[in-house]
């Protein structure tokens, strides 16, 4: 069985994930809130059990992948013992995300 590995959120991806429940609650509901999140809850989990199930995306940012979540894109980075949401971003423009240092 493979190692599962510590999960880590930036400050960004923790920003993201309230964004993200604060939208589906005033949109959708509470429980519809509660649902989607969950969901990006056990995806995180599903990265620490496979991180490089995903592909690497080197050419948005070195060392970092993206997975797919409900309508987020997931981008993590992989150390020995660590996997680390650095953003957790919809359908919106990525790649001015990455020129912050936050990432």
């Amino acid at each position: 069985m493979a190692k599962t590995r510590k999960l880590e959120l930036s400050a960004a991806a923790d920003r993201d994930l309230e964004a993200i429940y604060k939208y589906g609650f005033e949109h959708w509901g509470e429980a519809q809130a509660d649902a989607y999140f969950a969901g990006l809850i056990r995806h995180f989990d599903k990265l620490c059990e496979n991180p490089l199930l995903y592909a690497p995306i080197d050419d948005i940012r070195a060392g970092y992948r993206r997975s797919v979540c409900g309508v987020h894109s997931v981008y993590y980075r992989v150390t020995d013992g660590t996997v680390q949401i650095m953003a957790i971003i919809g359908r919106q423009d990525f790649r001015g995300r990455f020129e912050s240092e936050d990432y």
